[in-house]
Parts: structure tokens; sequence; C-alpha cells
């Protein structure tokens, strides 16, 4: 559920072509700078680097995860420069004023001012893991022989680890769009984050890369969709099982990840389910509340309806998403009979909690082991936010709220 929210005017994710110019200037090095269109605020980081005698230029959005953005430059000198990216009709030209660049930034007929300084804006992400670890980790692959996946991960066991003790195992599945192993993000880690924590709470974890993914091999791709890639999580379940070190052998989804906990319980494959902001109700619902919600807090009327979602998406020519939007969860929630740690930050603007949870309360067998919460402030990325809306994740220094690492952790434990 991270992808499908990104804006067609600031979309600056996928852009062809490598432009180069034989010129040496003063304006060499990185500059970046806040793009305001509308509510929305972007960072925009542009990349003028000298290389064999060429000068290369690119383009990171930051906020939107995308990094290294080719483009190429229609001028440049000592206090000036202009360049294009044709794929999506994105110019910026600026001029050097006081050190700094005072320029425009245009996409398909809209221009907003755009001043850049040198120097690329730090990013701190203090929850994130430092080696040395006070536990062990071991790299392993896994295979999906039906879809042809090789996936390549980190199990990672908890600190005081004997071989004749069997600790509980999570398996970790992420959102939507391919993901290395630790969920990674805007420079966030979310996996890696709760795998640290869990480790030093006695609990043992798996994390994979996607398929096709960092170190995982094979794997249809294109067409794939939350079917396909619940076999590739169906498989590590499998590979835990078969070490026989463990004892219960759980899944934590997050997104995406947690419709895949609720396909796998559904056919009695995990013992317990943590679903981080996983969807329950039918995927052309989810997308139009989650247009609703983005529209009203940026200042535009929420008139989004089902009908008018699917008109818009329909020219949209995307096995995902087709699958997704007709996807219902309802049966394998109603099949689910395992424990089931379901969670949501009231300012999710991607998996609404006032529509979810209530839907999964009514649908989920009872269970005095289940445990459904809905977090005050905290948005799909389970990060203390102010408004929840997407531009908002990279600005965040918090990976995720250390309230809901502690009540993951205490609730396995109690198991």
């Amino acid at each position: 559920m991270k992808k499908s929210v990104i804006t067609p005017l600031l979309a600056l994710v996928v852009l062809t072509g490598l432009a180069q110019v034989n010129t040496t200037t003063a304006l060499l090095g990185s500059w970046s700078g806040k793009l305001k269109a509308g509510a929305a605020s972007l960072t925009i980081v542009l990349h003028l680097e000298q290389a064999d005698g060429f000068v290369k230029v690119s383009l990171d959005s930051p906020d939107q995860g995308a990094k290294g953005i080719s483009g190429f430059k229609e001028y440049l000198s000592d206090d000036s420069v202009a360049i294009k990216i044709e794929s999506l009709g994105v110019t910026y030209r600026a001029r050097l004023k006081e050190g700094k660049l005072d320029g425009t930034f245009s996409q398909r007929g809209f221009s907003f001012p755009l001043m850049m300084t040198k120097g690329v804006p730090e990013v701190k992400r203090p929850q994130t893991p430092k080696l040395p670890f006070p536990y062990e980790t071991e790299e392993v692959t896994f295979t999906n022989e039906a879809d042809g996946a090789t996936l390549a991960g980190t199990l990672t066991y908890p600190m005081g680890y004997d071989k004749k003790q069997k600790p509980m195992v999570v398996l970790f599945v992420s959102g939507s769009g391919q993901q290395n192993r630790d969920e990674e993000l805007m420079d966030h880690k979310p996996f890696l984050v709760i795998a640290d924590y869990l480790a030093r709470q006695g609990i043992a974890t798996l994390r994979y890369d996607d398929r096709a993914t960092g170190k995982s091999e094979g794997g249809e791709v294109k067409n794939a969709t939350s079917e396909d890639f619940s076999r590739d999580a169906a498989a590590g379940i499998d590979f835990l099982r078969n070490k026989k070190a463990f004892s219960k052998v759980g899944i934590l989804g997050h997104s995406e990840g947690g419709t895949i906990a609720f396909m796998l319980s559904a056919q009695k494959k995990v013992d317990f389910i943590v679903s981080l902001a996983g969807p329950t109700v039918k995927g052309d619902t989810l997308l139009a509340a989650q247009s609703n919600r983005i529209l009203s807090l940026s200042g535009q009327p929420a008139t989004m309806t089902v009908e008018k979602y699917r008109q818009t998406v329909a020219p949209i020519k995307n096995h995902w998403i087709d699958w997704f939007n007709d996807y219902d969860p309802t049966d394998n929630i109603r099949k689910t009979h395992c424990p089931v740690f379901a969670l949501n930050g009231d300012r999710d603007c991607q998996v609404i909690s006032t529509l979810c949870l209530p839907a999964l309360k009514q649908l989920l067998p009872p269970s005095k082991k289940h445990l459904i919460k809905e977090y005050p402030s905290l948005n799909h990325l389970f990060q203390h936010c102010t408004t929840g809306l997407p531009e908002e994740y990279s600005q965040i220094e918090e990976t995720i709220s250390p309230e809901v690492l502690q009540d993951i952790a205490t609730w396995i434990k109690a198991l």
C-alpha cells in the first residue's frame, strides 16, 4: 500500500535516459530544496557530478523514495542551469543568486518556484540498529518451487539463544511493491528495527528480500499478485518449520503483507498473526477510501466513490491493481482461527483504521487471544505524525513507535 498514493504531478519515480554535458562549472555538486505545490511539500535534490570529463545530471525525490533519477541538461554555465526529464515532462531552470539556485520547477503545464542550496539534507534515523549486535544472525535462502523463486533473507536468533531451547519465530512479509528484507523506504528500515527489538525480547525472526529484489532471484513480478507473493511467504513458513529449531511459527505482515498473513492463516499454515495495517475490506473499497482521506487532507473535496475510482483506474493496465480491486478478504478472515494481533494508526491515510478495524472485528472468529488496537497519531508506517500524509514519512526521524514495538513483543510472548 505504498506506491499507489504518489500524485501524478510529482511522481518522480521512474525516469529513463542519461545525459551528460562536456563542461566543468562552479555549480558542480549537490543542491537541495523544498518544492511546494499547494498542500504538498517535497524535498528535491539535484546532483551535478564530474565523471570522466563529463558532468552527470541526476535528481532525487527522497520523500518519495526515488534516488538517482537520470536527466539531461539543456544549459549549464557558472551561474545558470537548465535540466529536463522528457519522460515526465519535467524541467528545472535556475540562476545562481547569493549562493543559491533560484529557479522554477515545471511539469506538464504546472510551475512552482524551487530555491536550492548547496548540499544534501542530513537524514536522521536514530532507531536503525548499529553493529555489533548482541545476538546471532544467519544468511539463508529458501525456494518457492512453484514460481521458480529463490528468496534470500536474514534469520535472526534471539539474545542468549540456546539450541536446546526452541523460541518462537516470526516471518516478516512486506507491503506492496518490491522491497528488500528491511522493508526499506526513504531510509527507514522498519523490519530491521522490529527484528532487532524482538531479538532482544527472546523472539526469532526471518525477513527476506522480495522476489527478484536484492539477493532474491527468479519469480514473475510484472503480472504477479498477492496470491503469487503468498506462495513466497508460504515457502518461508515451510523453511522455518523444517529447521525444527522453533516452537510456534507466526507471520508479521505490513499492509499487503497483512493480506497475505490472513491468506496463510486460512490455510492453517501459521500459529499466529501480527497484522500491521492489513486491509480487511475489498480492494476497491479500500482504495476509494484512501483517495478520499488524502483528498480531504489536501484541502480538496472527498467525493471519490467506488464507481468513480473504478473508472479512474480502468485505463491503467496493471495486473496487480486489477486483482487487488476485486479481492475480498472476507472468507480468509472468517477462516482464521489462530491468534491475531491487528494494529492500525488512526492517521493512516492508506489503510483507514475506522474502515478496516470494525470490519475485522465483525469477521474474525472470536478468541480471547485476539488483540485489535488503534493507535492515536500514528500513520501507515506507525510513526507519530502530524497529518498522516505519505509526504511526511521521510521527514519523520522515528521509524516506528516504541509503543508498537513493545506491544508486539508483549503479545507474542504471552501466546
